[in-house]
């Protein structure tokens, strides 16, 4: 039995380090669909599907709790799924939204008092063009806070880029993604990576956004979350310490794309 971390491809692995990171005695399995990468641009019941085709392999690899690393299949898929396909007796499907809302508006998910101010007022969205359409973080954040701008930017091919190892293009297009949302906000107070892919490009969004603006990158505030979660629910806790890292793509081209962005020896096997 292990904790399942499932994402669309490489992206993932940013909140595969941190939770391994943080919780080093906790046993993970890792689930990446590279063969379909990337999701961003996948019709809402595609996402659903291979979402779902994904998450059922973690389940026969022993992972009752699996963790959507995924923000296209959290803000696309995850509401459909836990509504009327997770057997939610035995079974337990989160997504990585959650802690970020948390994080903005300062408040526990459970708190269902109605939306208040809060500090940040200008938020620089950073999403694949899926979760940027479909609203999911904008509808989540106005439940809870108000007054809040948030500036929406698709940023279309970074997610391809960084599947591909393609470091220097992805870095452009950031650059690039980044210019085009200052234009419509020129001064955004908070920026939030809402791809998982995107906290491998952490410094060039820093570099680009410039000092005054806080980026929230959601692999840590994740961490803290399935930490927090996993004392509170310890029956989803597994044995051992052991990671295992699957992919629907080619495991040694994976693996050396891993190790190359995490810097440290990543080794997939074939789901």
């Amino acid at each position: 039995m292990a904790v399942g971390i499932f994402d669309s491809g490489l992206g993932g692995l940013t909140v595969y380090d941190a939770v391994s990171k943080a919780m080093p005695d906790t046993a993970f399995s890792y689930f990446g669909d590279n063969a379909h990468a990337p999701y961003g641009v996948r019709d809402a019941e595609d996402v659903f599907d291979l979402t779902c085709r994904g998450v059922e392999r973690l389940w026969e690899e022993g992972c009752d709790l699996v963790i959507l690393a995924c923000n296209t299949a959290s803000a696309v898929a995850l509401k459909r799924m836990q509504e009327s396909w997770v057997p939610v007796e035995t079974k337990r499907v989160l997504g990585v939204f959650v802690p970020m809302i948390e994080a903005l508006t300062e408040r526990q998910w459970g708190d269902n008092s109605p939306p208040r101010e809060v500090a940040v007022k200008h938020v620089a969205l950073f999403a694949t063009p899926a979760t940027v359409a479909s609203r999911a973080f904008q509808r989540e954040l106005a439940y809870r806070a108000i007054g809040v701008d948030v500036e929406a930017q698709p940023c279309g091919g970074v997610v391809d880029a960084i599947e591909e190892g393609d470091e220097i293009l992805a870095e452009a297009l950031v650059r690039s993604h980044v210019e085009a949302l200052l234009r419509r906000m020129p001064k955004p107070e908070a920026a939030v990576l809402g791809c998982t892919h995107y906290p491998l490009m952490t410094a060039t969004f820093q570099a680009a956004l410039g000092p005054g603006v806080t980026v929230y990158s959601q692999a840590d505030l994740v961490a803290a979350s399935l930490a927090d979660y996993l004392a509170r629910h310890p029956n989803f806790v597994g044995s051992g310490t052991e990671a295992k890292l699957l992919t629907t793509g080619d495991p040694a081209r994976v693996s050396n794309k891993a190790t190359q962005f995490l810097r440290r020896r990543i080794a997939f096997e074939q789901a």
